[in-house]
């Protein structure tokens, strides 16, 4: 199966991934050779909420907007009015929220109504973006994940996961419609949000926190390594009904993550470090985790103590399943991803380079 010639259905299509995804189509994968070539014949509706400018990668020929929410079942049933066939790509998400029930409403209740439309419309396959955080925390710091690893989410947003990848089972199972889920763990590259960019911040200022020596080791992916594992979760046969990691060749320590973006600012982007990091114990991790309970049983959420609470776990997959049964290859690893990370900043102005 290709994607040239097809009508796609893509949610999530305004933000960091989508926007990923979208050039792709447009510019093709240039590391990736058997999407080397762009799919400009591809036909794309996007759902994109009221409130938000449209990118520019979302303005381009063949792209139909359309104004929506994926809370409202009604916007959904428009986003997939008249179409037919279509390969559906659902990345719309929420990974922060203001208030831990928006977590629900948008990752569990959002997919329903995606793909009971997407279903009801006859949509021939959905591919449906999910992360690391059903599965929680590894039991040890030599444990990777696979896609028969059982349940254990973290907190509310890994809860939300869990919900959404059951949801999407069950409309596969009761209306018929092809799905594939993707665990994606924390990803990188151009186009990043603010919150990335403060991450780089914080590591050229000395203020990047490491837990315990930092010696705990985080699967991710850079954002090309993602979109292919899309592509080919879209097109590959066999892939339907089916669960997949897609991330990096390997995990990465977060001494490893910060040792390596403290290098490329210096060494390549002109950038003063400080060379210090903010060295703090391991349990410093296990309180904030307390303290991220604490909030999110009232309903609270709080990013930076969520985020901190992780900063002493090791989160980490093993992709061999998607690489013998899609043809799965991450290209870029850490360092050039980075890399790539940082000269779109330096062509954004961001850390001012």
């Amino acid at each position: 199966m290709s994607l040239a010639g097809r009508h796609i259905v893509l949610t999530g299509g305004t933000g960091w991934l989508g926007r990923g995804l979208l050039a792709a189509l447009d510019h093709g994968l240039p590391d990736c050779p058997r999407w080397s070539e762009p799919a400009r014949a591809a036909r794309v509706r996007l759902l994109a909420p009221a409130s938000e400018d449209l990118p520019e990668e979302a303005c381009g020929d063949g792209i139909e907007v359309v104004r929506g929410d994926v809370r409202s079942a009604s916007d959904c049933r428009d986003l997939f009015a008249g179409t037919d066939s279509a390969l559906v790509l659902h990345l719309a998400g929420l990974i922060h929220p203001h208030r831990v029930h928006e977590l629900h409403e948008v990752n569990v209740e959002g997919t329903r109504n995606v793909l009971e439309a997407a279903a009801a419309a006859g949509s021939e396959r959905a591919v449906v973006l999910s992360s690391n955080s059903p599965l929680g925390c590894n039991p040890h710091p030599d444990h990777l994940f696979d896609e028969d690893s059982p349940y254990q989410p973290y907190m509310a947003y890994g809860r939300s996961k869990m919900e959404l990848e059951k949801t999407a089972r069950r409309i596969e199972e009761t209306l018929g419609l092809p799905t594939v889920l993707i665990r994606a763990p924390w990803f990188y590259g151009p186009r990043q949000p603010a919150r990335q960019t403060a991450f780089f911040t914080m590591i050229r200022d000395g203020h990047a926190p490491l837990l315990g020596g930092g010696e705990n080791r985080r699967s991710m992916t850079y954002i090309d390594n993602l979109v292919q594992g899309l592509f080919l979760a879209a097109t590959v046969a066999r892939a339907a009904g089916r669960t997949y990691w897609i991330a990096d060749e390997r995990p990465y320590s977060t001494k490893e993550i910060v040792d390596t973006v403290e290098g490329l600012l210096e060494n390549e982007f002109g950038q003063t470090c400080t060379h210090r990091r903010l060295r703090l114990p391991y349990a410093v991790g296990d309180v904030a985790e307390l303290a991220d309970w604490t909030l999110q049983g009232v309903g609270l959420y709080h990013q930076k103590i969520h985020v901190l609470s992780e900063m002493n776990k090791t989160i980490a997959c093993s992709v061999a399943r998607a690489c013998e049964e899609l043809g799965y290859a991450p290209a870029v690893s850490l360092e050039e991803g980075m890399r790539r990370s940082l000269a779109w900043l330096a062509g954004h102005g961001g850390l001012g380079v």
